[in-house]
């Protein structure tokens, strides 16, 4: 039997996609290899996820958490401190990797004052008082990513990657339509939320044609079945659109030729 490993790199979508997608607790959708099952019964994929807080605190991970951050009392839900400064993407053996552009256009950082390490401080309003405080006197906001600097990190972290080990390499772009929005003058508004995931698909095509990675054409796939059937909010899909997202990753995979015999 051919396994393959992959590496995620990214949040909840990713991990709904391509590993379990549950509501209250029971599973909806069973990942990429309920696909497998079916349509490559030779081969299964093993899946390594890591949350993914944002390209340019990627590129600052050494795997050690900095000084005073482990001390303090902060729950930060799935973005423990030890995936946020995890190097373990730049070191892998996995045979092909997968990102997702949704945290460098969604997720705002702070930066320490003094080493100007970043930082997810997940959920700060729940913090304790004194952790807030704590938090303000040693960082400060660093505001969101534009497009062409989110691309330019992950050219960087491409590089990182295929100077090691010569291994796919996917990223997700997002959808860029919202159910039920009925915006149609923009003046005024400045950066609506569509405006700004189609700025990050753009980056991500023009990123594809220069390093050659693959994109997993979220905002394609789901407009192709009807956005308004497979999306829940802005960011957040039903199991059908899971499923068929997970199935065009299993495409573009076997389209690599990674299930094909004596591959890896």
């Amino acid at each position: 039997m051919r396994r393959l490993t992959l590496f995620l790199k990214g949040n909840a979508d990713l991990r709904d996609s391509l590993q379990v997608h549950r509501v209250d607790g029971k599973v909806r959708w069973n990942g990429i290899n309920q696909i497998m099952r079916q349509e490559f019964p030779g081969a299964s994929i093993r899946l390594r996820h890591e949350v993914f807080t944002r390209s340019d605190a990627l590129l600052q991970a050494d795997g050690i958490v900095p000084d005073g951050l482990g001390e303090r009392a902060m729950a930060l839900g799935p973005f423990t401190l030890e995936s946020q400064f995890s190097a373990a993407v730049f070191e892998s053996d996995a045979d092909a990797f997968v990102f997702s552009l949704q945290p460098d256009a969604m997720t705002t950082m702070w930066r320490h004052k003094v080493s100007g390490r970043l930082f997810y401080p997940y959920d700060v309003d729940g913090f304790a008082p004194a952790e807030r405080e704590w938090l303000a006197a040693h960082y400060e906001l660093a505001g969101m990513l534009s497009a062409a600097e989110s691309m330019r990190n992950f050219e960087d972290i491409i590089a990182r990657i295929q100077a090691r080990r010569a291994a796919p390499i996917l990223i997700y772009n997002v959808s860029a339509t919202v159910p039920g929005e009925t915006v149609h003058s923009l003046q005024g508004l400045g950066e609506t939320f569509t405006t700004r995931i189609r700025r990050f698909n753009l980056g991500l095509a023009e990123l594809s044609e220069a390093t050659g990675v693959s994109v997993i054409d979220v905002d394609t796939v789901l407009a192709r079945h009807g956005v308004d059937q497979v999306k829940l909010s802005a960011l957040h899909l039903t199991a059908e659109g899971h499923r068929l997202v997970a199935a065009e990753v299993t495409r573009v995979l076997a389209d690599l030729g990674l299930f094909a015999a004596g591959a890896g």
